[in-house]
């Protein structure tokens, strides 16, 4: 049977008002975009997203890239090296955590990721057994304020955008997303790519009444853990 989480008693909306801010990739530090103080002409990574405010709807046009749609620069990433993702802030710690790749063919000038090309690479929801609690992908975002994944070892080489995506549930019914692209070169000898049935378009990758966004223990337990 599928109920509301009791953790969400909260009365009014409370944004959590964060954004992945810079990036680790092979011992280098990328500088990503800056919310609230932007540089003019940013030589980094990271497509510019315009705000700190989190996307209310599962199929707003900027779930995408958080409305970023081009960056001076990209990173080389060796398949099978980790990216890790760095937040200045994040304050609340119910909700997944979810990782997406999107193949650039013909380079990142003409790349918007509004085909059904993405693929997941990583996530993590609900890793305890109390739904009421802290237990949760963006537990750890809050406590550590990183998230590092692995490119998938045999990931066939070419450019690519990598997606962070935070998913705060901390009041029913009103899920709060924050997604973050960065631009990098996937490098090595491998030749796989992701099938057909595992991609799937952003935004409306799961419409907004799906359990696992509105808030219900049963299928958040099936679709994050």
């Amino acid at each position: 049977m599928l109920f509301s989480l009791p953790l969400i008693l909260a009365p009014a909306l409370v944004a959590a008002h964060g954004a992945v801010t810079s990036y680790i990739i092979g011992g280098t530090t990328y500088p990503g975009y800056q919310g609230f103080s932007p540089q003019p002409n940013a030589q980094i990574i990271q497509r510019q997203w315009p705000d700190y405010n989190p996307i209310m709807t599962s199929t707003d046009p900027k779930m995408t890239c958080n409305g970023g749609t081009s960056a001076p620069l990209s990173a080389k990433v060796a398949a099978g090296q980790n990216v890790t993702a760095v937040w200045q802030q994040w304050t609340h710690q119910q909700g997944p955590v979810m990782v997406w790749l999107y193949p650039c063919e013909n380079g990142f000038s003409s790349c918007d990721g509004k085909q059904k090309k993405w693929f997941k690479i990583d996530q993590m929801g609900l890793y305890g057994s109390a739904v009421n609690s802290n237990d949760w992908g963006t537990g750890v975002v809050y406590k550590t304020l990183k998230w590092s994944s692995k490119i998938p070892a045999s990931l066939k080489p070419g450019f690519y955008l990598i997606r962070h995506e935070l998913l705060a549930l901390h009041q029913a019914n009103t899920p709060q997303f924050y997604p973050e692209c960065a631009q990098i070169e996937v490098t090595g000898s491998g030749t796989a790519t992701a099938p057909a049935n595992l991609l799937t378009s952003i935004p409306a990758y799961a419409p907004q009444s799906d359990p696992g966004i509105m808030a219900s223990r049963d299928s958040h337990e099936k679709l994050y853990t």
